[in-house]
């Protein structure tokens, strides 16, 4: 491991430049909570090597690279899924094939780069910007073209109005952002992305830090070394 530290106001920080590997999750600051590492690259092999660890990049246009593993850790088990009634009426629609106008149509990795700029352009927490750089769009268009990164698309009228994106990597997958134009679009896609993933074996979904609307569809906060172990043992399944 490098050897270089940024001096924060709250504490040290490991350096990840050059090869060196990320520090262990215990060495996280607690305040800004869970930054583990600034520095390094967008590489498919330090992705895959952040994300296998439980860590992710997080960081505004013009800073250096920062990692995240934060404690504790907002994940959802897709069996503890929560769908709403209305939300419910609408994914019936979907299914129900002699609807024909007016109902969302879900695909998967059709559009990536496209719903990955869409999350960019979102607002997020009242404040115009967004930590999905040109630099993370592209790093995350290669994960995808290698096949880790994945979408969920809801289009209405072949028009995109809604999207999730993340990445899987053996019974993990870990959610990064999703956007929408029309109401109850995003929902849409993230459930029925849940679903699939579900139906292929996935068994924990990383969504990172705890939102309301998180909240609401079933996700929770575990601790990060429960979050750690049952990373560890979904990765080697």
């Amino acid at each position: 491991m490098s050897n270089g530290y940024y001096q924060l106001p709250t504490g040290r920080v490991a350096s990840v430049d050059g090869d060196c590997d990320f520090p262990a999750l215990n060495e996280a600051l607690i305040e800004p909570d869970g930054l583990i590492a600034i520095g390094g690259d967008l590489s498919l092999i330090r992705l895959l090597a952040a994300y296998r660890q439980g860590i992710f990049p997080w960081f505004s246009e013009g800073d250096p690279i920062m990692w995240w593993s934060p404690n504790p850790r907002m994940v959802l088990f897709p069996s503890e899924l929560k769908i709403s009634n209305s939300l419910a009426k609408t994914l019936k629609k979907i299914n129900d094939k002699t609807v024909q106008n007016n109902v969302f149509e879900i695909r998967f990795n059709t559009a990536f780069r496209e719903v990955i700029t869409a999350c960019s352009q979102a607002l997020r927490n009242g404040q115009p910007g967004t930590w999905i750089t040109q630099d993370i769009i592209e790093a995350y268009s290669l994960m995808h073209d290698k096949g880790y990164a994945i979408s969920a698309e809801c289009w209405l009228n072949d028009k995109l109005v809604g999207g999730c994106y993340g990445v899987k990597i053996g019974k993990m997958f870990y959610g990064e952002s999703m956007f929408h134009h029309i109401t109850d679009a995003s929902k849409v896609a993230f459930v029925s992305l849940v679903q699939k993933l579900k139906a292929e074996g996935v068994e924990l979904i990383d969504c990172q830090m705890k939102t309301a609307h998180l909240s609401s569809l079933g996700a929770r906060e575990i601790s990060r070394d429960s979050f750690a172990r049952q990373l560890f043992k979904l990765l080697q399944s």
